[in-house]
């Protein structure tokens, strides 16, 4: 951990060096001056002399300084930088003893005003250094004071005494100067709220980390608390930021015991550098135990006014041993791990590794591929027909697909979860929307009526600010309010947690253009009964995964109770991935109102669908 309280006051002395020996170097000729009216000038050439050899090691000191230098060798070198300075003040005290020794009392009196002015700038440019300003400034004026003394003459004890003054002015001067220093290089290194390191602080210490420990294994944590938005956005900021210092105080005696460092990057995000270790293995292992100590903890019940508050958090680990990498590359390994957990589901630990560099690799080259793939014409749509208990199709699914170029034939699990991540839904929801309004018009226009047509609409999508009127804008230039059959929007039920009341605003505003809703995978999401009851939808989409083992009599109950749900508040039920006659039979039996799944079609294009539909 850094103990060095001035960890941003190198820079600062790094400047100091020059700006003291360009000072003294320019006043110290004013000496060989003295020399020559005062003395026999010898003794003033061999003290300039040593000072220009003192002036060499100072430059050189200046020189040797890099920003890129581990914490370790920049206090190393603030050492040496403390020894210079305290031996080049000194020089002047030579010659203030030199100088008093003689008779000429002019002589004397330069000497007391050289001396005093050393002191005013030692206390000026070394304040950013506690110890050693009161050391210089004490060496430099205790021999004033007791030359004053020694003169044993009334006004020579006035003058020791405001010496003494002068010397207590100029260290409390010093103390407020360093004072100030550090508490506008602590707001510039640390986090107001918790008081942890920021993320300035963080990556000059990662970076110096790396450097300093390239022959040993280092692990960095990247925490994310998981849903504290929602805290904030319903409990209110004070509740949230009490939170996150809570947080930050926990994780703080977590890393204490270790030797480990936290910082806070920002938001809901932490960070935790270890101290290094000599095995990849150990550090591997000790950073399973230690990222597995911080859930648990995190998980621990918060009490914050009247509110008891249980969060969890999502961890990324990297593990550093490549100086050729800087901090930026290993919190985005991090990152990238941190990420991993959030896809899979949060309140988990995953660390970095080749193997997931590559899957991050292939979403990025898909992400790529993606963005130019509705100018290219490689999205286009198929249709699932929804059949009911008599057999005939009364509606259909529309179902997004993509055929790159480069590719191939690109599962919708892969893209649309792209799309999801880096907000590329929001056009490739509103081209699908278009496209399959289009087909809708083109079938109305036909004589081709269907009951229904469901068009999958993502949360993200549904709350952008634009929906609403890119959904009135397709209203009116296809005329939809004269088409026979009715679009639903299918939103996924783990999805409509993110923001209830402004989803049942944006959903209550569609209704009034005929436009319904649906709840998609129901079943695999949480507190389903409260959802349907709060969200005013009007179907019901059981989830594939229930229907493919209804061989289970666990599974089928299930099942029937999730129809007898949607039945007792009026809502039609769709089965998802039926694909025997036994589940049809089944599900017929439950009275299951529409069915959908290879059993009866697999998901075809509009001229493919338009056959089916004259042919049943």
């Amino acid at each position: 951990m850094i103990t060095n309280d001035n960890i941003s006051f190198y820079n600062f002395m790094h400047k100091q060096i020059l700006v003291v020996i360009l000072l003294f170097l320019g006043t110290g000729p004013g000496y060989i001056v003295m020399g020559y009216l005062y003395s026999s000038i010898i003794v003033e050439i061999l003290w300039f002399v040593l000072f220009l050899l003192l002036s060499v090691w100072g430059w050189k000191l200046y020189r040797n300084y890099s920003r890129k230098m581990t914490i370790s060798q920049k206090d190393r070198w603030l050492e040496k930088v403390k020894y210079f300075m305290f031996i080049y003040f000194s020089l002047w005290t030579i010659m203030f003893l030199y100088y008093i020794s003689k008779d000429a009392i002019s002589a004397h009196y330069i000497a007391i005003a050289t001396q005093l002015g050393s002191a005013v700038v030692a206390a000026t440019i070394l304040a950013s250094q506690k110890k050693l300003v009161v050391a210089t400034v004490s060496f430099l004026m205790l021999p004033l004071v007791v030359y004053f003394i020694a003169i044993g003459e009334l006004y020579s004890y006035i003058l020791a005494f405001f010496t003494v003054v002068l010397s207590m002015v100029l260290l409390y001067a010093a103390k407020n100067t360093h004072a100030y220093l550090l508490k506008s290089r602590f707001q510039a290194y640390h986090d107001y709220l918790t008081g942890l390191g920021n993320r300035r602080y963080f990556i000059e210490y990662l970076d110096s980390s790396v450097r300093e420990n390239k022959n040993r294994y280092t692990y960095l944590l990247l925490i994310d608390l998981d849903y504290f938005k929602t805290i904030n956005d319903t409990l209110g900021h004070d509740v949230g930021d009490k939170l996150l210092v809570e947080v930050s105080q926990r994780l703080t005696q977590l890393a204490d015991r270790c030797s480990n460092i936290v910082a806070r990057l920002g938001g809901d995000e932490f960070c935790i550098l270890s101290d290094a270790l000599e095995t990849k293995e150990r550090c591997l292992a000790q950073a399973k135990e230690f990222s597995n100590k911080i859930l648990h903890t995190i998980k621990e019940t918060y009490f914050i006014e009247d509110s008891t508050l249980h969060i969890s958090a999502s961890i990324g680990v990297s593990i550093i041993n490549n100086p050729k990498l800087n901090a930026h590359d290993f919190l985005k390994e991090a990152d990238i791990a941190m990420y991993e957990v959030k896809s899979a589901g949060r309140d988990d630990v995953v660390i970095f590794n080749d193997a997931l560099c590559k899957i991050i690799e292939n979403k990025l080259h898909v992400e790529r591929l993606l963005h130019f793939a509705i100018e290219k014409n490689e999205i286009y749509l198929q249709y699932q027909p929804q059949i009911n208990c008599k057999n005939k199709i009364i509606g259909c699914e529309v179902l997004a697909r993509w055929k790159s170029a480069t590719l191939g034939q690109v599962s919708p699990e892969v893209f649309i979860g792209v799309a999801e991540s880096t907000g590329y839904i929001i056009e490739l929801g509103e081209y699908i929307l278009e496209e399959a309004v289009k087909t809708l018009q083109r079938w109305e226009s036909t004589g081709m009526h269907l009951h229904q047509m469901s068009i999958n609409i993502s949360v993200r999508q549904l709350l952008n600010k634009d929906f609403i009127p890119v959904v009135e804008r397709l209203i009116r230039q296809y005329n939809v309010a004269s088409f026979h059959t009715k679009l639903i929007f299918e939103i996924t039920e783990t999805s409509t947690s993110q923001d209830l009341k402004r989803l049942i605003v944006t959903i209550n505003a569609l209704k009034k253009y005929n436009i319904h809703f649906s709840i998609d995978d129901f079943g695999t999401g949480y507190s389903s009964l409260s959802y349907i009851r709060d969200i005013p939808v009007t179907e019901l989409k059981i989830d594939q995964s229930f229907i493919a083992e209804l061989d289970n009599k666990q599974q089928a109950s299930l099942v029937k109770s999730i129809v007898d749900i949607s039945k007792n508040l009026h809502l039609t039920t769709v089965a998802e991935g039926v694909e025997t006659q036994e589940q049809r039979d089944f599900l017929e039996k439950i009275e299951c109102d529409l069915y959908q799944g290879y059993l009866f079609s697999k998901p075809l294009l509009s001229e493919d669908f338009e056959k089916l539909m004259q042919s049943n």
